[in-house]
């Protein structure tokens, strides 16, 4: 089978509540891709209904034909050879054609569950850093793990399992129509309209049961992730069984909302056993007076029983079906949700990309007049204006909380400044980087956070993400770069050590070598270091600033620092405070004008001095 391109994106929900039925039209797209597979698929699934229900009549044809010869070794030359030839050949069909149905769908259920996962993955890290912030991972998490196991269910439910539900009970109603009077027809007809009306009605009603089963499980892992990722927080104020108790308390209602929800699924399950013995018995009751009065045979009575207890199985599964794909319609809901999260920061469709800016422009930055605060009622910039020159270093001090870490996030565009009256923007050359293409706007951008997170993997794989194609040699390269050669050739793995979860297994300063290391690797023509000495000692600090002196030469640099040390030989230094420009120059300039800056100096200079 050829390679089909993968469907547009999911549409964006019209609003409210996500209806069941909106969300298997969005599942479509993708199993049509597959359309040759879908419609094989669907044949080999009539043809094997089409023989199981083929069965118990050529199955009532031996019985007839055995029965003028019961007990008689000529029984066996009574039997139509060509009826138990048929009867093995249909009882075989069944199978192949149930087989050969799950061989040609198998890849259609796996690749929608693929395209639906990556697409719910691609979103996630498309939106805006609001949003992590504020997410819970540990039920985040949950969610996905339960939505995309949840579409290949429902995928193969509402196409490979109603259909031929459907279809078996179709023939089978037609059979007793046509081969025996009216009442058996009438029977099994009520007999599953009764059954299918009682199935809705209790599983809308427990509906709600499995949402709360499963908000609560997601509010359970959620403590318990949360208590994990902060082991150490735990250990350090010994909590151990303050957060086993806080996580006993959420299992402890999902163990309850568990219970009653099995327990109705109980009674549901006697229900409908209890329909079905009131259908089977009534069909029997007709079938043994058709044979007591003579006009039916006792193939016929195996043929109504056969038929029953063949149409007893998909009732049956069409009951515990109806349960399962409302449970997963449940399930995917929330990933759904998460699917039409809105994006907060997101490209204009005249965005322009920075590679092309860049051959026509040096990359300068300026910020103008920019205004802006995370939320409504709290500004955190105000009127801030800042500029630097292509190739040149400026450097932002002040105390914590004045906004310095801000210019970092709006110049990666983790945050857009509202483009209102009065909010200014940001500027890269004459361009507005809200008309930039976020992708090579932060492709041209290199980064040493103030505080630096590591995958859980090995020091070369966290190194080599600044650029993945990176060499060995080059990786190796800008670790001496970052002062952490020497170091990491003293671990007995070496560039193959792993980090451990966020990079726990490695001090501070360790970890802030490694991101100083990453962005050199990434080479990029505008460079943000954001306190990017902070955890490194003196004598470390001293050697590496060097190397990002070095490394900032000819590149577009924005230093946010604290100690005024690391920032004495930056072409400007601009200092903030409460959000605004009080004062700017270069080091000597700022210390003769005896302002703010030079009394952070001479305090700092006072801590520094040995007691």
């Amino acid at each position: 089978m050829r390679q089909h391109a993968a469907p547009s994106p999911l549409p964006a929900a019209s609003g409210g509540d996500r209806h069941d039925w909106q969300t298997i039209r969005t599942l479509l797209p993708y199993l049509w891709a597959y359309k040759w597979r879908v419609m094989f698929a669907m044949a080999s699934l009539v043809a094997a209904k089409f023989s199981n229900v083929g069965v118990p009549l050529i199955f009532k044809d031996i019985i007839d034909a055995l029965t003028p010869a019961a007990g008689s070794q000529a029984a066996i030359v009574l039997i139509p050879l060509g009826l138990l030839g048929a009867y093995g050949a249909l009882r075989f069909s069944t199978s192949l054609f149930t087989e050969l149905r799950e061989l040609l769908f198998t890849r259609v259920t796996q690749r929608a569950v693929r395209t639906i996962t990556l697409q719910v993955f691609r979103h996630l890290h498309s939106l805006s850093l609001r949003f992590h912030l504020e997410r819970q991972t540990g039920g985040l998490t949950r969610d996905i793990e339960r939505g995309t196991r949840s579409i290949g269910s429902l995928i193969s439910w509402t196409l490979y399992s109603i259909f031929p539900t459907i279809v078996e009970i179709t023939l089978v109603l037609g059979l007793l129509a046509t081969r025996y009077e009216w009442s058996f027809a009438a029977i099994t007809l009520g007999t599953l309209v009764v059954y299918i009306w009682f199935t809705i009605v209790i599983t809308n009603w427990r509906t709600h049961l499995r949402r709360k089963v499963n908000e609560l499980d997601s509010a359970a892992n959620t403590r318990a992730i949360d208590a994990l990722l902060n082991y150490e927080t735990v250990k350090y104020f010994n909590n151990e069984e303050y957060e086993a108790r806080r996580y006993d308390e959420q299992l402890q209602h999902w163990e309850q909302a568990q219970v009653k929800s099995q327990i109705t699924l109980s009674y549901l399950n006697l229900g409908q056993a209890f329909i079905i013995a009131i259908g089977v018995t009534a069909m029997m009751w007709r079938a043994s007076v058709g044979v007591a009065e003579g006009h039916m045979t006792l193939g016929d009575i195996v043929l109504v029983n056969t038929l029953m207890i063949q149409l007893y199985l998909p009732l049956n599964f069409l009951g515990m079906l109806y349960r399962e794909i409302r449970q997963a319609l449940t399930d995917i809901e929330r990933m759904f949700s998460l699917l039409h999260a809105q994006r907060e920061v997101s490209d204009s469709p005249n965005a322009a990309s920075l590679d092309s800016i860049a051959q026509h422009t040096p990359l300068d930055v300026s910020f103008d007049h920019v205004t802006f605060g995370y939320e409504l009622d709290r500004t955190i910039l105000h009127d801030l204006s800042l500029h630097i020159p292509a190739g040149k270093t400026v450097a932002v001090v002040g105390h914590s909380g004045g906004g310095k870490s801000t210019l970092a996030r709006l110049l990666y565009r983790f945050y857009d400044v509202p483009e209102n009256a009065g909010n200014g923007g940001i500027r890269i050359g004459a361009h507005d980087i809200r008309q930039i293409k976020q992708d090579s706007l932060r492709r041209a951008i290199g980064i040493v956070p103030q505080d630096t997170v590591l995958f859980n993997d090995s020091i070369r794989y966290n190194i080599r993400y600044g650029r993945p194609d990176a060499s060995d040699a080059e990786v190796e390269i800008a670790a001496r770069a970052a002062q952490l050669h020497d170091f990491i050739n003293q671990l007995p793995k070496g560039y193959d050590t792993p980090v451990g979860e966020r990079g726990l297994k490695l001090s501070g300063g360790e970890k802030q070598r490694v991101a100083i290391a990453r962005a050199l690797l990434k080479n990029p023509p505008i460079l943000i270091f954001d306190e990017a000495t902070s955890a490194l000692d003196t004598r470390t600090e001293q050697a590496i600033q060097e190397q990002l002196e070095q490394a900032a030469r000819g590149r577009t640099t924005l230093v946010i620092a604290h100690r005024l040390s690391t920032v004495m030989n930056a072409d400007q230094i601009v200092v903030i405070e409460g959000g605004r420009v009080i004062e700017r120059g270069t080091h000597t300039e700022l210390l003769n004008l005896n302002g703010h800056y030079a009394q952070m100096w001479a305090m700092q200079q006072q801590e520094e001095q040995p007691t």
